[in-house]
């Protein structure tokens, strides 16, 4: 099998700027990416925006700014926030980009004729999820479930529609067999209820009167505009060439590729799992492969809303306590399937607890008695503790199983065990009673692949700690910083 990796991330709507739930997902796939390039694979990783959505036209009209500028600002505080967050996505991907434009209506020009069609239509529309709804789908108020307190809107027009009903029995068998994995399971159960309910042909085109113009035009009928779900999906291809089928990227990425994983929302999960194969297989191309969904952020246990006034800025807590203190609560503290909840007052007993108390304290502990070691030759095979080595062993064990299951929580919950050991093993040697020079190799050596296993989760973290132990034929010299994690109030 072809061990390479193709990961996106979902790309927000750039109506407002980014919250902590688009950091949690930029994380992750982040772990997942930097994971498989450890382990040798060829990775390509892409994140971007979405652009071309009513929402994005209706929040620029309401700030009172060029829908142009507004999206080229909020885009470029995505960009910022993956940067801040240290994201390694190899490439971003703006919807508004002549390149994806036409590519996305090259994918229109290339789905099979017999599965678009024209008709008139009236339904209940949520601008938020850019989605119909049939009124049993939404909640006891007649509202999204996802937007609850913003009334639907009551659309009448002509569109052109997807023949999903032809995909039925073919979705139904890609995801059951696995051929589409799903994880987790939950999540693959409830792809596979909305499909056996039956599925309704969708709408893939607005009129570019309530489109107000902006988007992608339909070919071939400049009188509408391509639904904003249909477009952008199409980013996922688009980035990597298409419609150019020689191109480096698209045959070694998506057309010969090995894994090709979406991480999501299970807000999305319907666009993903059922729409966008469909699509593709409509089209001639490969469906993706592999789906993460993960669940949502909410804020002292109410999910973030403007209204509220509850969203999270994650560049203002990067600012005061650095990425990867927000990466590990972020790994850490939200359950990888579930959704999580976030608090000042969490985010801070647990920066304390972990990483002052925790990481930064044992790594400091270490490297301060360690400097008697200095100059020092040590004896890799007979100088580190067996004890210590199982535990290193159990350690990287437990770090690559859990990642491979996307079990991000448990897997970092697997380094602080070993963090754990260490510190007990301070504690009973007792090194600064004592001149064994073995028993602080055998910590050194601990704190050393600590950070090894550190690299995926906490990036920088990881190289601070590397950079103060050198290795020099044999030869240690400790270059001890400054505190990793200084303690807050």
């Amino acid at each position: 099998m072809n061990k390479s990796l193709y990961i996106t991330t979902t790309i927000p709507y750039v109506n407002a700027p980014p919250h902590l739930g688009h950091a949690l997902e930029f994380v992750q796939a982040d772990v997942i990416a930097r994971f498989h390039r450890i382990l040798g694979e060829r990775v390509y990783f892409l994140s971007g925006t979405d652009e071309n959505a009513i929402k994005n036209v209706q929040s620029a009209e309401q700030e009172g700014t060029p829908v142009k500028e507004f999206v080229d600002k909020n885009s470029g505080l995505f960009q910022k926030l993956l940067k801040e967050l240290n994201i390694s996505n190899d490439q971003f991907i703006r919807t508004t980009e002549p390149r994806h434009v036409s590519g996305a209506q090259a994918l229109w020009r290339a789905t099979d004729p017999a599965d678009i069609y024209k008709k008139s239509y009236q339904g209940l529309y949520c601008v938020g999820c850019e989605l119909f709804y049939k009124p049993e789908e939404l909640n006891g108020s007649g509202e999204c479930f996802e937007h609850p307190g913003k009334k639907l809107e009551v659309v009448k027009e002509e569109n052109y529609f997807f023949k999903l009903s032809n995909y039925q029995s073919w979705l139904r068998e890609l995801v059951s067999s696995g051929k589409l994995n799903i994880i987790p399971e939950t999540r693959k159960n409830e792809v596979l209820a909305v499909i056996e309910r039956g599925l309704e042909d969708f709408s893939i085109s607005r009129p570019i009167e309530r489109s107000k113009h902006w988007g992608v035009p339909v070919p071939e009928d400049d009188s509408q505009t391509i639904y904003v779900w249909y477009d952008a999906l199409a980013n996922y291809i688009t980035a990597l060439g298409y419609p150019d089928t020689e191109a480096e990227l698209w045959k070694s990425f998506w057309e010969n590729g090995g894994n090709r994983l979406h991480v999501l929302g299970k807000g999305v999960s319907r666009f993903h799992a059922i729409y966008w194969p469909a699509m593709l297989k409509s089209a001639g191309l490969p469906a993706p492969t592999e789906e993460f969904i993960h669940g949502y952020i909410t804020v002292e246990g109410q999910k973030m809303s403007k209204t509220i006034g509850n969203v999270v800025d994650p560049s203002k807590i990067i600012e005061s306590y650095g990425a990867d203190a927000v990466r590990y609560y972020l790994l850490r503290a939200v359950p990888a399937f579930e959704d999580g909840d976030f608090g000042m007052n969490k985010f801070k007993e647990v920066y304390n607890a972990d990483l002052a108390n925790g990481l930064g304290n044992f790594v400091a502990r270490v490297l301060t008695l360690a400097e008697r070691l200095n100059g020092k030759k040590m004896d890799f095979g007979g100088s580190v503790d067996t004890a210590l080595v199982a535990a290193i062993n159990r350690a990287k064990e437990g770090v690559e199983m859990k990642l491979e299951e996307y079990k991000f929580h448990e897997a970092v919950a697997a380094v602080w065990e070993l963090i754990g050991v260490g510190d007990r093993y301070v504690n009973e040697k007792k090194p600064w009673e004592n001149s064994d020079d073995a028993v602080l190799f055998s910590l050194v050596t601990v704190v050393d692949n600590i950070a090894a296993l550190l690299r995926p989760f906490l990036p920088e973290t990881s190289l601070k700690i590397t950079q103060s132990i050198k290795w020099n034929d044999l030869e240690l010299e400790i270059r001890k910083g400054g505190n990793l994690f200084p303690r807050i109030s």
